[in-house]
């Protein structure tokens, strides 16, 4: 897959990530992009930890779009407008694939797989990101087969 690859999922690092998805992609770098993560110091000293040695950085979207993002990268969007930010500011991925998204406390949101709660707005910003023409799909493994997202969204009427 030529340039960076991205995944939203707001666990950001774990276990699919850091062993499955790396193996499949050959990733051999990690940026974390979402703002309020980066602007956290606990998490940007503990998330690096927990890639298994993997090289990463957790940046603001600003500092993602500046970033070297060559082959071998795997940007893991926190939420779908972190996403759409990267896009509208020049990133052009192969695709996008929505991950894992936990429903956010205090939040409405539909579950859209057994593994994707989505909320209006970020239904709005899924929208957004498809309507670039960058393919968004979700694949939980890489040994899934990639579903097209917004069908998915239509089904449940977001």
């Amino acid at each position: 897959m030529a340039g960076a690859h991205i995944r939203i999922d707001n666990r950001l690092i774990h276990g699919q990530v850091t062993v499955a998805w790396t193996r499949r992609l050959g990733v051999r770098r990690l940026l974390v992009c979402n703002d309020e993560v980066a602007a956290d110091e606990l998490q940007r000293m503990l998330l690096p930890q927990a890639a298994r040695g993997l090289p990463t950085d957790v940046l603001t979207v600003a500092e993602t779009l500046a970033a070297e993002t060559e082959d071998g990268v795997m940007i893991l969007a926190k939420h779908p407008e972190d996403a759409f930010r990267l896009v509208e500011g020049g990133l052009r991925p192969g695709r996008v694939n929505v991950g894992n998204v936990a429903p956010r406390p205090g939040t409405g949101y539909t579950m859209v797989t057994r593994s994707i709660a989505v909320t209006a707005d970020e239904a709005d910003a899924y929208r957004k990101l498809a309507a670039t023409g960058v393919p968004l799909v979700t694949q939980l493994m890489p040994h899934d087969k990639a579903a097209e997202f917004v069908p998915l969204l239509d089904r449940k009427g977001l």
